[in-house]
């Protein structure tokens, strides 16, 4: 299995309004590092897994609709908690509707979002895209 990741950085605000997330449950700010690692069983004809650029791309599409953004008022996560583990499966699915159409998307054995919150910590969310 190969596979190509690309990293983009973005700030969100939000709350998570449960006594499980103590001092969280506040409306707080958040920067994230996103790496989302593309997943493919051979290279195509360009001996890559998917061209940089075009991922840095569809990335930065998906993340224009967060960055800078009070989640808590964002339509997309109505009644939901913004946790960095939901968040992580949003970018994903969010990134897979950008790319299963174009020729190397079609290809795609899996797609894999690491959002890191800071050094020590992160979350991550996997697809599988055969199915």
């Amino acid at each position: 299995m190969f596979s190509l990741t690309v990293r983009r950085h973005f700030m969100i605000a939000h709350s998570l309004p449960r006594e499980a997330f103590g001092p969280a449950q506040g409306l707080h700010g958040a920067t994230f590092v996103a790496e989302v690692t593309f997943r493919r069983r051979a290279l195509n004809d360009d001996a890559i897994v998917l061209d940089i650029g075009a991922a840095g791309t569809i990335i930065e599409e998906v993340l224009a609709g967060l960055n800078y953004r009070n989640l808590d008022e964002h339509p997309d996560f109505e009644g939901k908690l913004t946790t960095t583990e939901a968040l992580a499966q949003y970018i994903a699915q969010e990134v897979a509707a950008r790319i299963k159409d174009s020729d190397d998307g079609r290809e795609l054995a899996g797609l894999d979002v690491t959002l890191r919150e800071n050094p020590d910590a992160w979350a991550a969310y996997s697809m599988d895209l055969t199915a």
